[in-house]
């Protein structure tokens, strides 16, 4: 299994950064999504059935998917020996913003379910929880990058 990890190791890591990308941009668009949504909603007009399935699409066949890959793929690279150093900080501060990532795509999943119901937040609301994925991508980055 070592030998397996270790050859397959930059396709592997092609996988893992394709997945992350798309799921970076379905959490970045979502949330832009729900503004509309629910600004519709506050002005008295039902959302257009277009949005509810763009939202219902993006979740379901591209977001999750990209998520459950890009898991996959990471544990894979983090279980390839002399990778990861857990005695360094880094992988820590990646792990906990994966972890933090991962809790906003389930709290987005909540959130449609909620503007479905008619009880979202406010469009300003989704506007600022739509910097979160960035700042938590920051310190992604940063931590595989400068490796602190």
């Amino acid at each position: 299994m070592i030998d397996f990890l270790a050859s397959a190791y930059p396709w592997v890591k092609a996988l893992h950064v394709m997945a992350v990308i798309a799921w970076m941009a379905g959490l970045f668009y979502l949330p832009r999504l729900f503004v509309y949504h629910a600004e519709r909603g506050q002005n008295g007009a039902e959302p257009a059935a277009s949005l509810i399935i763009m939202e219902e699409k993006l979740l379901r066949l591209i977001m999750s998917p990209a998520m459950i890959m890009a898991w996959t793929a990471g544990l894979m690279l983090v279980a390839t020996p002399g990778i990861v150093s857990w005695s360094m900080v880094w992988p820590w501060t990646k792990a906990t913003a994966v972890i933090a990532m991962t809790g906003f795509h389930m709290w987005l999943a909540v959130q449609r379910k909620a503007l479905l119901a008619g009880q979202g937040l406010s469009g300003r609301s989704y506007r600022m929880m739509n910097e979160l994925p960035t700042l938590l991508m920051v310190v992604i980055v940063l931590s595989v990058i400068v490796k602190f």
